[in-house]
């Protein structure tokens, strides 16, 4: 289905109304959570499913750092700061 509308400015943005059918057809209400797909011709606009509402990590810091030492992080190899690094 396609509707026409129009861009108008808000403030110093541009926005789109969602009416009538725009809301109604996706069940777009007040709050709703959405994801905007942008390319040169335009955007779309979609429903957030759960996952894409929040980003997840596939591992947790606890878990990235449970058997690190400072013999398997390399620390011995970090570079010392110089005088002339701090400005001195």
């Amino acid at each position: 289905m396609r509707v026409e509308s129009e861009i108008k400015k808000w403030g110093n943005s541009l926005a789109l109304r969602v009416t009538g059918i725009m809301a109604e057809l996706p069940k777009f209400k007040v709050g709703t959570k959405v994801v905007v797909d942008v390319t040169d011709e335009g955007f779309t606009v979609k429903p957030a499913t759960r996952d894409e509402r929040r980003f997840r990590f596939p591992y947790s810091e606890h878990v990235l750092l449970a058997e690190m030492t400072p013999e398997k992080a390399h620390a011995d190899a970090l570079a010392e700061p110089t005088a002339s690094e701090f400005g001195d």
